[in-house]
């Protein structure tokens, strides 16, 4: 991919960007951890960097980003880490208008079912306002997990062959797709995850097929806007074959 000198100062940046980026927000609670505070004040500056990265993805023209916010196993964490985790997300709900100004679309991968019925709705909310903003989307896996997306789209799929829609042989892998959280949205070209560990952790793992990865040690509380460039910079230098030569 060609290179083309940034405006604002001499950083070569890609010319061509992936057409998704997906982040694995992680490290929050070990960022806590090691300034001796409890773990959901790590949530909370992890919510500040997720605003200022999505600023920073609209301002460098992404057009679809995805964060790992919630997995369907972050259930199992401790009640008030959890709880916690809610009111941070309340919060954000309530104040992401501001956030999502100049034409950005907001869908949320996963069941909403899960959650306290005044976060379903305004979530239903969000989703039904933006629905027609079209210069970036912006994706949040909340209550997600890759393999039950992955169910959730064959019990749909199961349900057309009961019904007589279609037979079992005439199941496709773009039939699939179409069913996911993620329908009418391309695949994951990068995966970003911070935090030093180096694993999809059960996120997008259909779409991430032939993603690119990038590990960095940098928890998610300290990821910054210049280290999403690093990551834009590095994918640029590599050859993607798809499984051709």
């Amino acid at each position: 991919m060609a290179l083309f000198k940034k405006k604002d100062d001499d950083t070569a940046f890609p010319e061509v960007l992936p057409a998704h980026v997906g982040f694995i927000m992680d490290g929050n609670g070990r960022w806590a951890k090691k300034r001796g505070l409890p773990r959901p004040f790590g949530h909370r500056e992890g919510a500040k960097t997720f605003r200022k990265i999505v600023r920073h993805c609209k301002d460098i023209g992404l057009q679809n980003i995805s964060f790992y916010a919630f997995s369907t196993e972050n259930w199992q964490r401790p009640a008030d880490e959890v709880q916690a985790i809610m009111n941070i997300f309340r919060e954000y709900l309530d104040d992401v208008r501001e956030l999502l100004t100049e034409n950005t679309r907001m869908v949320f991968l996963g069941s909403k079912d899960a959650f306290d019925e005044d976060i379903q709705q305004k979530m239903f909310k969000i989703e039904d306002e933006t629905r027609n903003c079209s210069e970036m989307t912006l994706m949040l896996a909340a209550n997600y997990g890759g393999r039950d997306d992955i169910a959730h789209a064959a019990k749909i799929l199961a349900e057309k062959v009961r019904n007589g829609e279609i037979s079992p042989d005439e199941i496709t892998e773009s039939m699939i797709a179409e069913n996911l959280y993620t329908a009418g949205y391309p695949d994951v070209d990068l995966v970003i995850r911070p935090s030093g560990e180096m694993r999809l952790s059960n996120y997008l793992i259909w779409q991430c097929a032939y993603a690119e990865y990038y590990f960095t040690n940098i928890l998610w509380p300290d990821f910054t806007p210049d280290e999403l460039d690093k990551a834009l910079i590095e994918y640029a230098s590599r050859q993607r074959r798809f499984g051709g030569v």
